[in-house]
Parts: C-alpha cells; sequence; structure tokens
C-alpha cells in the first residue's frame, strides 16, 4: 500500500498554480469549461511528455493504465481523446507559452552559476558502454 505522494505529484507541486490560473484568466482559458480545465490539460500534457508518449492516442492509453491514480497525480477526471484534442486545437496557446515563459525565468534565478567553483579535487566518471565488432575485437566478449 502506497503511503507516500507519487513522483509527478511532488513534481506539481514546483509549478505555482496561482500564476497559472492568472495567465488563464488573462486569456480566458476556463470561459464555458466544464470537465477539462487549463490545468488538467497542462498535466496531462506534461504527463505524456515526462512519460515519453508519442501521440495522443499514447497519451491517452498511458492515462487510461492510471485511472485510478489519475486525482491522486492532480488530473481530476479521467480525459478522454477527445476533449484533449479539441482542449489542444481550440485553447489559447499563449497561456502555455507566457507559463513556459515564466518557469524558465524561475529556472534562470535559481540557476547556480559557480559549480565548478568548488573547494578540494573534483572527480567525473563515465560509465558508458561502447559497443565493438567481436569480428574485429575478439577479446572484448561482455
Amino acid at each position: 500500500m502506497n503511503k507516500d505522494k507519487y513522483v509527478f505529484a511532488q513534481l506539481v507541486e514546483f509549478l505555482d498554480c496561482f500564476k497559472f490560473r492568472r495567465i488563464v484568466t488573462k486569456y480566458n482559458g476556463d470561459k464555458y469549461v466544464k470537465h477539462l480545465t487549463c490545468w488538467n490539460q497542462f498535466l496531462a500534457m506534461m504527463f505524456g511528455q515526462l512519460a515519453n508518449r508519442e501521440s495522443l492516442r499514447d497519451l491517452i492509453v498511458a492515462l487510461d493504465a492510471h485511472r485510478t491514480k489519475c486525482y491522486h497525480l492532480g488530473m481530476g477526471k479521467n480525459i478522454s481523446k477527445s476533449s484533449l484534442a479539441r482542449a489542444n486545437q481550440d485553447r489559447d496557446y499563449r497561456i502555455f507559452e507566457e507559463f513556459a515563459f515564466y518557469l524558465v525565468g524561475e529556472a534562470r534565478k535559481r540557476c547556480y552559476n559557480d559549480i565548478f567553483e568548488l573547494g578540494g579535487n573534483v572527480y567525473a566518471f563515465d560509465s558508458t558502454t561502447i559497443d565493438l565488432c567481436l569480428s574485429v575485437f575478439w577479446w572484448a566478449k561482455f
């Protein structure tokens, strides 16, 4: 039994939903909307990006697989493909653009530029695997 918050819900906590609501109000994004608000659309698209979904149908399949967790992820009710497609088509893109610019600005404020000015020695290890052709490098068996 899971007692902690999901990782996605923890990521959503970092977002300023009040700033997002002000932007939505500025562009009348939730006017005449009953179920799929701009915030829910944003969270669904963010989930799709973080889950590396390749299409809208793929995203909806992933959301359906997590249907029981959608409320705990912060998305509310489950989202249908047609309503998400309609929202992506009809909503003003400037809502999400302005919020993205705001998030980039916040990230730049919190960026630490002097990361390599550390006291003492700094070591970097590379664990990249290099694939070799066994016909040429017969000794390079895994």
